[in-house]
């Protein structure tokens, strides 16, 4: 009789442990969605060029480095559904502020890499040593690749050849996304210092209690 009453309560720790774990993970993904959404409304228009600049490539690049790839893509992919749901997450442009015509505008090239961007970020960032070296490598390699997809896109949307979508898409963000990356580099070493010093402080002094 004991036997039987202790199988359900020995089952009880791992039931309730996966909707903790799915709700956590779906809080960060509205979470990091939200926070693109965000930086996507801190935009300046270019009259040069279809594209803005944004605070879009921080978020990105920052939810790569603090989140595991799996996750980073989920959070990217998520914001983009978002923005074809019409809800107003994208960035004011000339194809409106939301909606699924968004995508295929003159950014949709940038927006659509997101997710794989971010993942990529996060793969190349997790590794043994991470500096802020290696930080930096990661973001401006998830950043090369952003650019890149906007520029073959922005090159198919309006006919151009290389040259020209370059110096549109590409040229005129550079200096802007060294900053973001720097940005969302530092913001990621220092927030794993303080996990690690938060670990330490609490595995360091139990030898003393």
């Amino acid at each position: 009789m004991s036997k039987n009453l202790t199988v359900p309560l020995a089952s009880e720790p791992i039931s309730t442990a996966v909707p903790a774990t799915w709700l956590r993970s779906a809080g960060i993904v509205l979470a990091g969605s939200a926070l693109v959404a965000a930086c996507a409304h801190v935009a300046l228009p270019l009259d040069f060029t279809p594209v803005p600049l944004t605070m879009q490539i921080f978020a990105v690049l920052l939810l790569g480095l603090l989140l595991t790839p799996r996750l980073a893509g989920v959070t990217l992919a998520a914001y983009v559904a978002e923005g074809a749901l019409g809800l107003p997450v994208f960035a004011p442009g000339t194809m409106g502020s939301g909606g699924v015509m968004h995508l295929f505008g003159p950014t949709g090239g940038y927006l659509l890499c997101y997710p794989a961007a971010a993942a990529m970020v996060s793969w190349l960032w997790r590794r043994p040593r991470r500096s802020f070296a290696a930080a930096m490598f990661s973001a401006a390699a998830g950043d090369l690749a952003i650019l890149a997809c906007g520029a073959l896109w922005l090159a198919a949307f309006t006919h151009l050849s290389a040259l020209p979508s370059i110096t549109l898409a590409v040229l005129p963000f550079l200096p802007g996304d060294a900053l973001q990356i720097a940005a969302a580099a530092a913001v990621a070493v220092g927030w794993l210092r303080l996990r690690r010093r938060a670990v330490y402080g609490i595995f360091g002094n139990t030898g003393n209690d």
